[in-house]
């Protein structure tokens, strides 16, 4: 007999707990549901977001700037109208997350501001130096304890989501199923199938293969960006330790063995990733020299990061940093509007899970949280809008149980990393479409090689060595996991 969460029947489900769930959860006027696969709080890539929020405060810029970077960094496939709606909210971003009691860091009443690549001016809004998702999670975690219309299941993963005439009436999840109407995805991304990632392990892109299965419409799925500068040692958990792009944005340089600078550090980060990984594919090492930055000494100005190196006997002070690209965000996802919904009725998705075109093929570093925030709040507001409608407690379908995710996806790295062919891909897909029935992980890295391979140009952080130019003309891949079987 399956386990039946009556108590919170009704209520909206949320997964996942990072910025985007909790601005769902914060901003919603009803009782809501908070699945949270590690104890709230922790294994968020939220968290670990070391630059801050980009958002236009400063005298010097404005929301229209703000749109234009991003729709250059996006190659030709942001979608302008939402990039316009979102780096509007800038302000009210900040300011809200101040007014809950974000530390951000400030001086006579103004922001400070980081200045990180790609950006025209700088406008990255920081807290703690290097520490500003930390700060925003743990201040986001504090109201939820606060607010009693809020029930989080702790350690508590969703696993599937039921439609009824095609729309959603339940979700299973790993302590039960709850009859709902109203399912919001904020899972993140799919870092974690690569190697050495920037990502939590949460981050496996299952949120994402649910939705799929459910049968949303996904977008973008071939986009996905590597940071140039993780450092290159072995962490403890195999999780990459960033190296954050305001480093360079404060005047750190790469070089390469021999010590000379190879690349202007502050153009787009998909730029700067293949000329790093062009070094190190050549049998080089790269490093980051951040021993004489604009504004004071290192381990002053980035201190979580000064002691992420100190862990490998690195003293960026004084050091040269090792570095190397590592798979860090995903463009792609549950397509959806700027209201956060799907093409499922009464399925939303928000922050990395979702695509809302804001990124396009290459996203501004630090627009992903001022995105989850924005979202968040859009999601909440329609949600708060709507009429829900009440399904009978009635015997739930059958479900199909824990998928198993034990296939090798450590080649993923080198077949669907930053240099990609024709080649490369058809090995992910020989290796990932006899297994998508039982694996999402198979799903998320046969969506992502599927899409990669209709896209016969390089484009952003896409980049073919048989296709090495961009195509005249400019589209987007819409798709549902019907189309990988073809």
């Amino acid at each position: 007999m399956p386990h039946i969460l009556s108590h919170l029947a009704g209520q909206p489900v949320i997964a996942g707990a990072g910025l985007a769930g909790l601005a769902v959860a914060l901003q919603l006027k009803t009782s809501c549901v908070v699945l949270s696969p590690a104890p709230l709080g922790k294994q968020t890539a939220s968290g670990l977001a070391q630059g801050g929020i980009a958002a236009s405060v400063g005298a010097d810029d404005s929301p229209e700037c703000h749109s234009q970077d991003t729709l250059a960094a996006g190659a030709g496939l942001c979608d302008p109208s939402v990039v316009q709606a979102i780096t509007a909210e800038g302000a009210h971003c900040v300011e809200t997350l101040r007014q809950w009691g974000v530390p951000f860091a400030q001086k006579h009443g103004r922001f400070l501001l980081h200045h990180e690549a790609a950006h025209s001016v700088a406008r990255i809004v920081y807290a703690g130096g290097d520490a500003t998702g930390a700060a925003i999670i743990k201040t986001l975690v504090q109201r939820v304890h606060e607010t009693d219309r809020i029930t989080v299941l702790n350690q508590t993963q969703l696993s599937d989501v039921v439609l009824h005439d095609g729309q959603v009436s339940g979700v299973w999840t790993s302590a039960g199923y709850i009859p709902t109407t109203c399912c919001v995805i904020a899972t993140g991304g799919a870092g974690a199938l690569f190697q050495g990632a920037t990502s939590p392990s949460q981050c496996d892109g299952s949120g994402i293969a649910v939705a799929a299965r459910a049968g949303a419409l996904l977008a973008d799925m071939e986009f996905t960006q590597f940071h140039p500068t993780v450092i290159d040692c072995r962490a403890p958990d195999g999780r990459g330790l960033l190296v954050s792009e305001a480093v360079r944005g404060a005047g750190a340089i790469l070089v390469d063995e021999s010590g000379q600078r190879f690349v202007d550090e502050l153009q787009p980060r998909d730029c700067v990733s293949r000329a790093v990984a062009q070094k190190i594919l050549c049998g080089q090492k790269v490093f980051l020299d951040a021993r004489r930055l604009h504004t004071g000494r290192f381990s002053q100005i980035f201190p979580t990061i000064f002691n992420s190196c100190k862990t490998f006997n690195i003293d960026p002070d004084t050091d040269l940093i090792p570095v190397r690209p590592g798979m860090h965000y995903l463009m792609g996802g549950i397509h959806v509007d700027l209201s956060g919904r799907s093409s499922i009725p009464g399925l939303w998705a928000c922050g990395e899970a979702a695509c809302t075109g804001m990124h396009g093929a290459n996203r501004l570093a630090s627009n992903s949280l001022l995105e989850a925030f924005i979202m968040g709040r859009n999601v909440a507001r329609d949600l708060s809008s709507i009429e829900k409608q009440q399904y009978p407690l009635s015997q739930p379908p059958t479900h199909q149980g824990k998928r198993e995710d034990d296939l090798d996806f450590s080649h993923l790295t080198e077949n669907l990393g930053i240099l990609r062919s024709s080649e490369k891909l058809e090995n992910i897909l020989n290796a990932t479409l006899p297994f998508l029935k039982t694996s999402n992980r198979a799903l998320i890295a046969a969506s992502m090689a599927w899409a990669a391979l209709q896209r016969r140009e390089s484009r952003g952080s896409h980049w073919r060595t048989d296709f090495p130019r961009p195509a005249d003309t400019t589209s987007r891949h819409f798709f549902t996991i019907n189309d990988l079987a073809i």
